[in-house]
């Protein structure tokens, strides 16, 4: 015996473990349940040599299980419907305000969005995460100018063209 075949014992490389292979890894609920055959009992023999053949064995299909997808229904009362009705203004510092604006739109409010004086960049990270939120709340998203967004929740409908009515406004003037 070499020293090599001597360390190939000591550590059981060399072995063949029989009893691996009937060992098995976790459950087989995964694998497809095998179908039983059923075989349908001729009368005589005489009966099955007349067909010139044999029957095959046939294969019983198990009904599937369907299961259906968890739908939760929200009903909106009264009290939410008025809190669609109120408009709030945000004027964003950094990205962290996002998540207002989000829950404000989640709780059924409009939020007008004022982001002149912010850093471009904090501006268009914020612009991504609130257009996210209002898609998926199946809101709407509309620009009023440069800096300053309207954004709205489903239940709330924009109309007309925003940018044609502030520009009929002389917004210069109404600083103070």
């Amino acid at each position: 015996m070499s020293f090599i075949d001597k360390i190939m014992n000591v550590m059981h490389l060399n072995t063949d473990d029989e009893d691996d292979e009937d060992f098995t890894f976790g459950s087989d609920d995964y694998d497809l349940e095998e179908e039983e055959p059923i075989v349908e009992k001729r009368h005589s023999r005489r009966a099955a040599k007349e067909s010139g053949y044999a029957k095959e064995p046939l294969m019983r299909e198990k009904p599937a299980v369907k299961t259906a997808p968890n739908i939760t229904a929200f009903n909106r009362s009264s009290k939410k419907q008025m809190l669609g009705m109120e408009v709030v203004v945000v004027r964003p510092t950094s990205v962290e305000d996002a998540r207002e604006i989000t829950e404000t739109l989640l709780n059924g409010r409009t939020v007008f969005l004022n982001m002149e004086g912010l850093n471009v960049e904090i501006a268009q990270r914020i612009i991504d995460f609130t257009s996210g939120s209002c898609f998926a709340i199946s809101g709407n998203l509309q620009k009023v100018s440069t800096y300053i967004f309207i954004i709205t929740p489903a239940n709330v409908d924009i109309s007309g063209d925003l940018q044609e009515m502030f520009d009929g406004f002389d917004i210069g003037s109404m600083n103070v």
